[in-house]
């Protein structure tokens, strides 16, 4: 893993939420994208080389909705870049850890992810971004 690739945020309203991340940071989103495989739509922030990632339910079955509902708005995960999204997850497999995927996905702002468990995380969830070629 090279570096933190951005922290997600659950969030009811992106629109407002935006707005409040945009007046928090002094920069305004760069990116809006729906996610149909997660249910979800996206907003993308930056503030130096570091991004944030806000995450609307898109239906009441999805993930963020589900978390939203059991947790409240907040931090849902946090991301880290990888160079071989395929080799870091046998690895991580290899040391014991539960992933949510058995191959990489489609993910947002032209990445391929794959999320490891928070079990096996101490309760965070953790999700793994290469870059596509």
């Amino acid at each position: 893993m090279t570096k933190i690739e951005h922290i997600g945020i659950a969030v009811k309203d992106i629109g407002g939420a935006g707005i409040i991340y945009e007046k928090l940071l002094n920069t305004k989103v760069y990116k809006i994208e729906d996610v149909e495989s997660e249910g979800v739509k996206t907003a993308f922030l930056k503030s130096g080389p570091n991004k944030i990632e806000l995450l609307e339910a898109t239906s009441a079955d999805s993930p963020i909705s589900k978390f939203i509902e059991k947790r409240g708005e907040g931090i849902h995960h946090i991301a880290f870049d990888v160079e071989d999204i395929v080799a870091e997850m046998v690895r991580l497999k290899k040391e014991g850890f539960i992933l949510l995927n058995e191959i990489p996905k489609e993910g947002a702002d032209n990445k391929l992810v794959c999320f490891i468990h928070p079990k096996s995380t101490n309760g965070v969830l953790i999700e793994l971004c290469q870059s596509k070629p």
